[in-house]
């Protein structure tokens, strides 16, 4: 269980993914947990960016291949912004918990939100926000199933903002604390000072507003869940453009130089051989 692992104070890496396929290799890989991201859901589903176009259903859906596809591994599944009022917040809650995903994320943005290291972010008052993971915790049915509650109001407001969002959040009954996007490692220290005994995230955006860090600083700062959210996602689209850009000019030694499975790995990789 997610849980167990957080009450023993270890620090983890959690990956994001997108899709069954990228959720099967990060859990085969050996993580603890792994995180489905809305940002990679919107590029892999939609092929749009992530400003608030994945639907509820879309996302319930795309929960239940992932926990199908990851055995026991715990996945951690963004919730957005809950999709709409405490009504859609219970019944994202419950539809997360049924399909088997072990934590939500609910941020307190608008609708429709924008990814957490996009410019021209805007938040709900903080009366609705703390609404929202009060109705979270309510609708959960076992306390196995955790709340992580998310603040994007540093960079509409400020820290001292985040901060005083953060400890409403707590005080609804949030299990992890999630700041998005502080700009400096001292605030993040500040972050930690504030709430030393609450499960905090620290999310590793490459080429975002937060300075990125190595496991081993983030863990001696205090942070147990290390998000990589879209690490794996742009590796991939990247490793895409190289291939179809050689394909398309008939560039068989640029294809040859892309590094990539065979055709048997794959199918040890999607286990074929427990289909014969």
């Amino acid at each position: 269980m997610l849980k167990d692992f957080l009450q023993s104070g270890e620090s983890i890496v959690v990956p994001g993914t997108y899709d069954a396929l990228s959720a099967l290799v990060a859990a085969e890989a050996g993580f603890k947990a792994i995180y489905l991201s809305g940002f990679g859901v919107a590029g892999s589903l939609l092929g749009k960016p992530d400003i608030g176009l994945v639907s509820a259903e879309q996302m319930i859906t795309r929960v239940g291949e992932v926990v199908g596809a990851t055995g026991t591994t715990p996945v951690i599944a963004d919730g957005d912004n809950g999709y709409g009022d405490e009504s859609a917040v219970a019944h994202l809650v419950r539809s997360y918990e049924q399909a088997g995903a072990q934590c939500i994320q609910l941020e307190d943005q608008v609708s429709p939100k924008r990814c957490g290291h996009m410019d021209n972010k805007e938040v709900v008052e903080l009366e609705e926000a703390a609404s929202k993971i009060a109705m979270a915790v309510q609708s959960r049915e076992s306390d196995n199933f955790l709340i992580m509650a998310r603040t994007d109001s540093r960079a509409t407001h400020d820290l001292n903002e985040a901060l005083r969002r953060s400890e409403a959040f707590l005080k609804a009954g949030a299990d992890i604390l999630f700041v998005e996007a502080p700009t400096s490692i001292e605030e993040m220290q500040t972050i930690k000072s504030e709430f030393p005994d609450t499960v905090l995230v620290a999310n590793m955006v490459e080429n975002g507003k937060t300075p990125e860090l190595q496991v081993s600083e983030l863990e001696e700062m205090g942070y147990q869940l290390i998000l990589r959210p879209i690490s794996g996602l742009l590796a991939v689209v990247k490793t895409l453009q190289q291939s179809y850009g050689a394909l398309l000019n008939d560039d068989f030694k640029a294809m040859r130089a892309i590094s990539r499975l065979t055709f048997q790995e794959y199918n040890q990789v999607v286990k074929l051989s427990d289909y014969n």
